[in-house]
């Protein structure tokens, strides 16, 4: 999690032999848990996020390349 001028972002780093690769590993059950495991410390913690939240995923392939992704998705959108 990182913060900055009030905006919360969860943060997921994924590994792969591509950037590609890595993006494919994030899957739709992990994205709930993730946003499950957000609502929880929101929860506890109403004064966070002021400006917003959002998910970013970090990408890394093998080479060590990395890519981040601001907002890769949202929470009323994720869970299908």
């Amino acid at each position: 999690m990182a913060e900055k001028a009030g905006l919360v972002a969860f943060v997921e780093v994924k590994r792969g032999v591509t950037l590609a690769g890595a993006a494919h590993t994030l899957s739709a059950r992990q994205r709930g848990r993730l946003i499950r495991g957000a609502e929880i410390l929101l929860g506890e913690h109403p004064d966070w996020g002021p400006a917003g939240v959002r998910f970013d995923v970090m990408l890394v392939d093998a080479t060590g390349t990395v890519r981040r992704i601001a907002d890769a998705f949202r929470m009323e959108t994720s869970e299908q």
